[in-house]
């Protein structure tokens, strides 16, 4: 699967960047609060009006103070996969369970220097794990490979029957990445630049794609 981030595209033309985009699984939304992270990009009203310009499932990654407040608004407005920090959250389960009541996906995402283990039972309760390979907050970082180990741990668990859900990679996954995130068995490749810095971004989509494919297949085998 293959999720184009909207922090890299062009904030004055969304509708016309989410055209450009057609084919993608999902389309990533970063939502920041300049106070869990650095950065402020935009909140529910532009989600909304997002979910009014496209059939593409909308995949919004709350990087936010206090996800067990706001987030429920998101799985509401009809947001198809809602993520919240480990970090942030109060009550994770209790958020899981609220936002799938209101008929999201429930996603959990863990930063670099989170570990994973300490969220293993958390995580029965939700159907994306997000797999920070940037410090959230900004576009363009470089891609810590360290973060593989993560990946690797949660499609053991899946394959093990232990978990149900996506693993999903988000940060500086391009051409020359993508390729070891699938080998850890990542099943969705967040991609900003990688996909709208491209001529074509659909293209790079289908490109992107086709280069997952054959290693995450290895790594199933």
């Amino acid at each position: 699967m293959i999720a184009p981030s909207i922090l890299s595209a062009d904030f004055a033309r969304l509708a016309t960047e989410l055209d450009a985009v057609k084919g993608a699984d999902w389309v990533h939304v970063d939502v920041m609060d300049a106070h869990f992270v650095p950065n402020l990009t935009l909140g529910l009203p532009v989600v909304e009006s997002l979910l009014k310009a496209t059939d593409i499932p909308l995949d919004c990654h709350l990087m936010i103070e206090d996800p067990d407040r706001w987030a429920i608004g998101y799985a509401e407005a009809g947001a198809h996969n809602v993520t919240v920090h480990a970090e942030a959250a109060h009550d994770p389960i209790k958020v899981a369970k609220d936002l799938r009541a209101a008929g999201a996906k429930a996603g959990l995402s863990i930063k670099p220097g989170t570990p994973f283990d300490q969220y293993v039972e958390v995580l029965k309760h939700y159907d994306t794990l997000l797999v920070m390979s940037v410090e959230p907050g900004f576009g363009g970082q470089k891609f810590i490979t360290e973060v593989l180990e993560k990946a690797r741990a949660a499609r053991n668990l899946v394959d093990t029957g232990h978990l149900n859900l996506i693993v999903e990679i988000d940060g500086g996954i391009n051409a020359a990445t993508i390729e070891q995130a699938a080998e850890a068995g990542v099943d969705c490749f967040v991609a900003g630049s990688a996909v709208y810095g491209a001529e074509d971004p659909a293209r790079a989509i289908e490109a992107l794609r086709a280069q997952a494919a054959p290693n995450f297949a290895h790594a199933r085998q």
